[in-house]
C-alpha cells in the first residue's frame, strides 16, 4: 500500500501539499470512545500518520451503540490498545502511541510532541489538567459541549478554558463537589440558551442525568457526528483555514447550525432557562 493511493480521493478537498501537511501534522486524543473515537477514525482516514492516544477505560456492551472502535471482538478490551490495533488494520505506517493510563503525569512530554489536542474525556477534572498543560505549552485543544446534538469549539492558547468559562476559576479537584456542580449548571444553561437542543432530549431523563442519577446520554448520530466536527476542526489547524472558536457552534439535525448569539431575545431565553434549569433542579 502507498499513502498516495490510500489518499488520492482526498485530493480536491485538499491539495497535495496540503495533504503533505496531514500526513506530517501530530495529533494527541484524549479519550477515543465515542467522539474522539470518531475524530481517531476521521484523521486516520483523512491520512494522519503521527497519532497519540489514551484512554483509562476497556470496551463493555454499553459502548457498541455509538463507540466505533467497540465491537464483539474488542469487548473488554483497552480502548487505547484496541484503537490501536485497529488503526494499523486500517494503515500500517500510521506512528500511534498509547500514553496509556497515567497520561496525565504525562502531559508536559505530550504537550511538547503534539500542538494539536483533541479532548474526549468526560472527566471535568481531566479536562482542566488538560487545558492548563495546553496553555503552558501553547497547544491548541479541540472539544465539544455535553449537549443532545453535535457541537465544537477550538481552545487556543490564550483563550479562557472551560472551568473558566464556566466558573472563573482555573483549578478544580476531585472533591470539590459543588464547583463541580456549577460547571455542569452553567454549562447546560449556555447549550440550552445557544442551541436548539430541547427539542431532541426527553427532558426529565436530561435532568436526571445533570443531577447525577442518570449516566451520561449518548446516540450513535450525535457522537459520532461531534467527532466529524472536531476531525474537521483538526484539518483546518492543520492546513491554515480558518477554525471556529471557544464559543464554538452546534449543528442541530434539523438543519440549523447555531452559534454563540447576543441581543435581546437571547438576553430573555438565558434568564428563561436559568430560572427553569434551578426549578427543574430543585424538584
Amino acid at each position: 500500500m502507498s499513502y498516495k493511493n490510500l489518499f488520492q480521493r482526498n485530493i480536491g478537498f485538499v491539495n497535495e501539499s496540503e495533504q503533505d501537511k496531514i500526513q506530517k501534522q501530530k495529533v494527541y486524543i484524549v479519550g477515543v470512545g465515542g467522539m474522539g473515537g470518531a475524530a481517531l477514525m476521521n484523521l486516520v482516514r483523512m491520512g494522519y500518520e503521527n497519532i497519540g492516544v489514551a484512554d483509562i477505560d476497556s470496551f463493555e456492551e454499553s459502548n457498541i451503540n455509538r463507540q466505533l472502535f467497540c465491537s464483539t471482538d474488542t469487548l473488554g478490551m483497552d480502548k487505547a490498545e484496541a484503537s490501536v490495533m485497529m488503526v494499523k488494520k486500517l494503515n500500517p505506517a500510521v506512528n500511534i502511541k498509547n500514553w496509556g493510563h497515567d497520561w496525565i503525569s504525562k502531559l508536559d512530554e505530550i504537550c511538547r510532541e503534539y500542538p494539536i489536542i483533541v479532548n474526549g474525556c468526560d472527566d471535568i477534572v481531566a479536562s482542566n489538567i488538560l487545558y492548563n498543560a495546553a496553555r503552558k505549552f501553547k497547544c491548541t485543544v479541540i472539544d465539544a459541549y455535553t449537549a443532545s446534538v453535535p457541537s465544537v469549539y477550538v481552545t487556543r492558547p490564550s483563550d479562557p478554558s472551560p472551568l473558566t468559562r464556566w466558573t472563573g476559576l482555573s483549578e478544580i479537584n476531585s472533591s470539590d463537589k459543588i464547583l463541580i456542580d456549577q460547571y455542569k449548571v452553567k454549562e447546560t444553561e449556555y447549550v440550552m440558551t445557544n442551541s436548539n437542543s430541547l427539542p431532541h432530549i426527553h427532558l426529565d431523563i436530561a435532568i436526571e442525568m445533570i443531577s447525577g442519577k442518570r449516566s451520561r446520554m449518548s446516540l450513535s448520530p450525535m457522537v459520532i457526528s461531534t467527532g466529524c466536527l472536531m476531525a474537521y476542526q483538526v484539518l483546518f489547524l492543520t492546513i491554515d483555514k480558518k477554525a471556529t472558536n471557544y464559543h464554538g457552534y452546534f449543528l442541530d439535525p434539523y438543519g440549523k447550525v447555531t452559534k454563540n448569539s447576543f441581543g435581546p431575545i437571547h438576553f430573555i431565553k438565558k434568564i428563561l432557562v436559568k430560572f427553569f434549569l434551578k426549578k427543574w433542579l430543585s424538584e
